[in-house]
């Protein structure tokens, strides 16, 4: 009964309002925090994981060496790989596709890969403006990892 009582009297004199209006009122005249983003960025974290790279040895190779333990360790299934021998016996990818919209960005890939050949770049602007461009290929995937090699051999020592 007493509380039916108090709940008709805050109603009655709208305290709830004049609660949310003081809140305002506190902030009204404090620097706003809006980052205008093209111009600025926030900092990330140094665990941010974006758009994925394959990267090369310095002499050229590529890394990769087809174990598919990145694509068994996927909880989304979203890469896709294939392999051949090559004639000095050793095994390569010749496709190495990743579904950018099933990929969850958990970042199993990388660490499930026994030679370095994958990872998530700082990469976080990217976009599609075709449905098919959704996969993103070996080919494309080697040239996000030549662009950005630099930037990763930094980021990698700054964790350590």
């Amino acid at each position: 009964m007493l509380n039916n009582i108090k709940s008709i009297l805050k109603s009655f004199f709208l305290l709830e309002i004049f609660k949310g209006l003081s809140i305002t009122g506190k902030n009204l005249f404090k620097k706003p925090i809006t980052v205008q983003y093209p111009e600025e960025k926030t900092p990330q974290s140094h665990r941010f994981r974006g758009l994925h790279a394959l990267r090369k040895y310095p002499n050229g190779e590529e890394r990769c060496i087809g174990c598919k333990l990145c694509e068994a360790v996927c909880p989304a299934l979203a890469i896709t790989i294939d392999t051949e021998m090559r004639k000095d016996g050793t095994r390569r990818t010749t496709k190495y596709d990743i579904d950018l919209f099933k990929c969850v960005y958990c970042g199993f890939c990388e660490e499930s890969c026994p030679v370095d050949a994958i990872v998530e770049t700082k990469i976080f602007e990217f976009h599609f403006e075709d449905k098919n461009e959704k996969i993103i290929t070996k080919k494309e995937l080697l040239k996000i990892g030549d662009l950005y090699e630099k930037e990763e051999i930094k980021d990698r020592a700054n964790i350590n």
